[in-house]
């Protein structure tokens, strides 16, 4: 009798294989050489066309090919893009946790596009604010040294 792993171990498998799959994919995408590779392919392709009176079977075949590829390339790269995005969030989350920033802040991708759009324009709100008390700020603080100048000379 053989121990079978439990459905979640195996999700898991399944999940760990398939984002090194996707990673090392996407890496090799965005490499010159595969570029390259690519444009050789729609080189000789254009080339056989005279070969093939620029039959629709010809015409077929790159258009098959450039879906087929370009559909398992949208699941890569939503893969890699979801793993980054996570990632970098967790990274914001604990400079926000250990930092001057507001820790109300942490988990705000989980609200609505109307409550981020609330929030966005409340943060904006008060770095204008602040802007504009810096301004001030330093405007004072110009008149007070330009006072202080004349007092000591």
């Amino acid at each position: 009798m053989s121990a079978k792993k439990p459905s979640g171990e195996q999700q898991s498998g399944v999940a760990k294989f398939f984002g090194a799959f996707a990673s090392r994919a996407a890496q090799a995408a965005g490499r010159a050489s595969t570029f390259a590779l690519a444009t050789v392919v729609v080189v000789i392709w254009a080339a056989t066309g005279p070969l093939f009176g620029f039959s629709d079977t010809w015409q077929l075949v790159i258009n098959t090919g450039t879906t087929i590829v370009t559909f398992l390339m949208v699941f890569l790269i939503q893969n890699s893009q979801n793993r980054d995005s996570a990632a970098i969030q967790v990274k914001l989350d604990e400079l926000i946790r250990v930092g001057a920033a507001r820790n109300s802040l942490v988990g705000i991708e989980h609200l609505t596009d109307e409550e981020l759009e609330k929030l966005r324009k409340a943060c904006e709100s008060r770095a204008n604010a602040e802007k504009a008390g810096d301004d001030s700020a330093n405007a004072a603080g110009r008149r007070a040294r330009r006072a202080a100048e004349r007092a000591a000379g």
